[in-house]
């Protein structure tokens, strides 16, 4: 289910995060099921349980999941909520950016470039 990248300079536990946050928007994980064991992760990846839980607690204080006592962890039913919510705070954050770019004479299509870039990871096209 992950892929983990141990030469990347981003740590394990935020990859796990990352990875868990996409299959949720992605609709790969649904609310209510239940996630991978911490010893399967750990086993399957080798690395170290308490990397993986780091990961879980994470994502259980930010409501995307919730731990079961002798069951396991599961996904929130809002955790969709939750991540559109994340995802709209980082919109108004973004606007922010652009407005003060913008005052600052950053010529709309050098930042339209870059939004395209972002949104096809495939494009080549450069920014100079």
């Amino acid at each position: 289910m992950f892929q983990i990248d141990n030469m990347s300079r981003t740590p394990v536990y935020e990859q796990i995060e990352t990875q868990l946050e996409k299959f949720i928007l992605n609709g790969v994980l649904k609310a209510g099921e239940q996630l991978p064991s911490v010893r399967n992760i750990s086993v399957e990846h080798s690395i170290n349980p308490r990397t993986v839980l780091k990961a879980y607690s994470d994502l259980d204080q930010r409501g995307l999941i919730t731990a079961v006592p002798g069951r396991g962890y599961f996904v929130c039913e809002n955790a969709l909520g939750v991540l559109n919510a994340d995802n709209m705070a980082k919109l108004e954050l973004l606007k922010d950016t652009l407005s003060e770019m913008a005052m600052a004479g950053v010529p709309r299509e050098e930042v339209l470039k870059i939004v395209d870039q972002a949104f096809d990871p495939n494009n080549k096209r450069r920014t100079d």
